[in-house]
């Protein structure tokens, strides 16, 4: 398959403009980037700000690192912004409910390993690591009271999450109101030439192009990233709604996922998740329609390229071997451990397999094993369980558990 090839600071202005696009939701405004690239005469700095309000990434994350890499690409000044600080407000966006805030404590765990995940992608040597909690903590209650002066109540309700929530009488704390002003004020610190975000996040970005205005400084250029259907294929990748490929997951576990998608939603990955073009992906779907492409092979070798990116070629190779071995030809490992039923999980309807699982000792506690559960990551007799209650029928159970299996006899 051809991967786009444009990875030189030397393109063209209609060479990175074609670049960047590619995958892009909106652009506001085209005309203002590529004035801005021709006039600047020096690299851009693009910002994409992360609260680190969970401790892991999964890959709908990284449709939006994988863009701020194609900045890099082409030699512009990327800024990976922790929201240390706007992480204790909670992002509004898109929620129907105020979010619990984190402490200090938990918002510095999550950082650390954010830092370490990034770097999967990113270059770090290319890459500028902020955090805004470097400007808003130094601000004072009368510098917030400016900050506030600069934008009107009913701006902020014009926002389409807050503006269902008054409709429906859902309270809306003031400190959520204070959210589009802190990330748009990153932008003005930042003197930012780029913010980019998901098509959640298109308010707060307007909001930074008219702060910077009322600052002095040129409006940032909005680029909004499509939001990543999850692996069932209608609402987002959410670790809440089990749905996710987290991108530290073993090979295995990440290819096994790919490979639950649908053919459809396999074309949306390869364009929002891989290098390949979209001239390459149209004939992709023109060949499969035409029989001349097998869908399965097409989508082993997404697989294969997701699995690369966070861990290696031969771990790809190997997670491939696995699945046609393990899932295709429903083989089990010549030496998988024997347990006896447990007592106590057998309910009307079936078994607890989260208790089963924990008692055959394949995790470590049950809320553990409800956890596998939820990610798509347990496997009875070659069948993913979805619900705590599975009826197992008769016969010998075949327990598989990521890496670790189990046979279960009665």
């Amino acid at each position: 398959m051809a991967p786009l090839t444009i990875k030189r600071v030397s393109a063209t202005v209609n060479e990175q403009l074609t670049y960047i696009t590619k995958g892009l939701a909106e652009l506001i405004r085209v005309e203002d980037l590529r004035e801005r690239i021709e006039k600047k005469g020096a690299p851009l700095r693009v910002k994409a700000g992360f609260d680190p309000t969970a401790p892991d990434l999964h890959l709908g994350h990284t449709v939006l690192l994988r863009k701020m890499k194609h900045f890099q690409d082409l030699g512009h000044t990327v800024i990976f912004l922790i929201g240390d600080t706007t992480a204790m407000i909670g992002d509004p966006s898109g929620r129907n409910a105020t979010r619990p805030p984190l402490t200090r404590e938990q918002i510095e765990q999550n950082t650390e390993t954010y830092k370490k995940q990034v770097f999967k992608i990113l270059d770090p040597e290319k890459t500028e690591v902020r955090f805004n909690s470097h400007w808003l903590d130094k601000m004072r209650f009368e510098d917030m009271i400016r900050l506030c002066s600069r934008y009107t109540v009913a701006r902020v309700l014009e926002r389409d999450d807050f503006a269902k929530r008054y409709a429906s009488g859902t309270p809306i704390s003031v400190h959520e109101l204070l959210y589009p002003l802190a990330q748009a004020y990153d932008s003005v610190a930042l003197e930012c030439d780029v913010e980019m975000g998901g098509t959640d996040q298109k308010f707060n970005l307007l909001v930074g192009r008219e702060l910077q205005k009322d600052y002095g400084q040129p409006s940032q250029i909005v680029a909004t990233v499509p939001i990543l259907e999850g692996l069932d294929g209608e609402r987002k990748m959410s670790k809440s709604l089990g749905n996710y490929i987290g991108i530290t997951e073993p090979p295995e576990v990440m290819f096994r996922k790919v490979m639950q998608i649908s053919d459809e939603l396999m074309f949306r990955y390869y364009e929002l998740l891989t290098d390949v073009s979209l001239a390459e992906i149209t004939k992709m779907r023109s060949e499969i329609a035409e029989g001349t492409r097998h869908p399965m092979e097409t989508k082993m070798a997404l697989g294969r390229m997701i699995v690369k990116d966070f861990h290696s070629a031969e771990d790809a190779k190997q997670a491939q071997e696995t699945f046609t071995r393990v899932v295709r030809q429903k083989e089990v490992p010549d030496d998988i451990a024997v347990a006896s039923m447990p007592e106590g999980i057998v309910v009307p309807n079936g078994i607890r397999v989260d208790k089963l699982i924990a008692k055959t000792g394949l995790v470590e506690s049950v809320s553990e094993a409800v956890r596998k559960i939820r990610a798509g990551a347990v496997h009875v007799n070659g069948e993913r369980v979805a619900d705590l209650v599975y009826d197992a029928g008769d016969g010998d159970l075949i327990i598989q558990v990521g890496k670790n299996w189990r046979r279960v006899t009665r």
